[in-house]
């Protein structure tokens, strides 16, 4: 589980109440006045109509996906750049003292389809330019799924206060409609205040988290994929192990990169 996802969503809720529930003057909590902050209409405006908006301007189908990515941003991504090197570095080491041909049996043990793939196309013996292509073709294609996914959330978080601003406005026109009746009057302020909060924490504690979440878990994956393309067209260009693993390193940030080298790789055969 990705502990800063868990942490955020969690910690946020707690200062939120807090806020909420805090009484300056005996200096203690009062909860009950939780129940001011619960209105089901509010609830129906604000999150019916902000999720009537993206279903507007989006397939169903994309909209279910997207409703179960939002698990996506709690997990750890198994991805990891190190283990990707470590791999490439691996199978070239294969490839230089057995020939490509022995990468097809190491393919056979290999989770990673995109790198089957790859291995399958250079073990067939694919012209490296349309092993590249083929494989940046994938990589386009993934990156724009996931970026669908990413619209969806930031799309949300857009309505999800558009729409509590529209039920602040149906809570403040019941409110004139009725200044003679004044015990009405608060009940309609309260819809108008609690449909703006309701949409600020769709969009501020859920959405736009989500969103930049998913990114992160999108950019790493396009990096580990981007390490795996060039990896793969070295070991198909025949390039020393040791050659191909300072290229890769180059992707890493500096302190991913000591970690890397005091993992140490494989290197065998690299002084070949």
């Amino acid at each position: 589980m990705d502990i800063a996802s868990i942490l955020g969503m969690v910690i946020g809720v707690v200062m939120v109440i807090f806020g909420i529930t805090f009484d300056k003057e005996t200096m203690g909590f009062n909860f009950l006045v939780l129940l001011n902050f619960v209105d089901v209409p509010s609830v129906i405006i604000t999150i019916g109509g902000s999720v009537s908006g993206v279903l507007a301007c989006n397939k169903l189908s994309n909209v279910i996906n997207s409703f179960k990515a939002i698990a996506l941003s709690f997990k750890e991504p198994k991805a990891d750049a190190g283990e990707a090197i470590r791999n490439i570095i691996n199978l070239s080491n294969i490839a230089r003292k057995e020939g490509l041909l022995a990468l097809e049996e190491a393919a056979n043990g290999i989770e990673d389809e995109f790198l089957k793939k790859g291995i399958m196309l250079v073990v067939d013996g694919t012209d490296p330019e349309l092993v590249r292509g083929i494989m940046e073709t994938d990589l386009t294609c993934i990156e724009a799924r996931h970026k669908q996914t990413i619209g969806f959330y930031e799309k949300w978080a857009e309505l999800g206060p558009a729409w509590g601003m529209i039920g602040t406005l149906i809570g403040l026109v019941n409110m004139l409609k009725n200044l003679t009746d004044s015990a009405t009057i608060g009940p309609n302020m309260a819809v108008a205040l609690l449909t703006t909060l309701y949409g600020s924490l769709i969009a501020n504690w859920l959405c736009n988290p989500t969103a930049s979440k998913l990114k992160v878990n999108n950019d790493m994956e396009m990096m580990i994929k981007e390490i795996t393309v060039e990896g793969l067209l070295s070991i198909q260009a025949g390039e020393n192990p040791r050659v191909i693993e300072e290229k890769l390193k180059s992707f890493l940030a500096p302190k991913v990169r000591d970690d890397l080298n005091s993992s140490g790789p494989g290197r065998e055969g690299g002084e070949a």
